[in-house]
């Protein structure tokens, strides 16, 4: 199988040290959910994984038969959307702060000690 080089000194050695570790997985910790291009279609799809909202998507779309119409459609559409927003805010705001918690984890320096 293959044999992993470990170089211990990055100043004299960081070219060879770049070509070797790019066969290798990094090891940065990652816990965000979303990234800039999935964080609306996973948020949505999370969100609507609760009953609560199917039910007011269900009333919003009940809403749109002209038989069943109670209200006027935007008056229906206003409180689905703003559960909406303001889940995906925080939602978002929450991911961010695990964002700069991962990249200062990251950052951090590291001694390795040998025996």
């Amino acid at each position: 199988g293959k044999h992993r080089i470990v170089i211990p000194c990055l100043g004299h050695f960081k070219e060879e040290y770049e070509k070797v570790s790019k066969l290798y997985m990094n090891n940065k910790i990652r816990t965000t959910r979303y990234t800039l291009l999935n964080f609306l279609p996973r948020n949505l799809f999370e969100q609507f994984h609760r009953v609560a909202n199917l039910y007011f998507l269900f009333l919003v779309v009940l809403n749109w038969v002209p038989v069943v119409e109670a209200f006027q459609k935007e008056i229906t559409m206003l409180p689905l959307i703003g559960v909406l927003t303001i889940i995906a805010v925080k939602d978002g705001l929450e991911d961010y702060s695990r964002y700069k918690m991962d990249k200062q984890i990251n950052n951090l320096v590291t001694k390795v000690y040998s025996r």
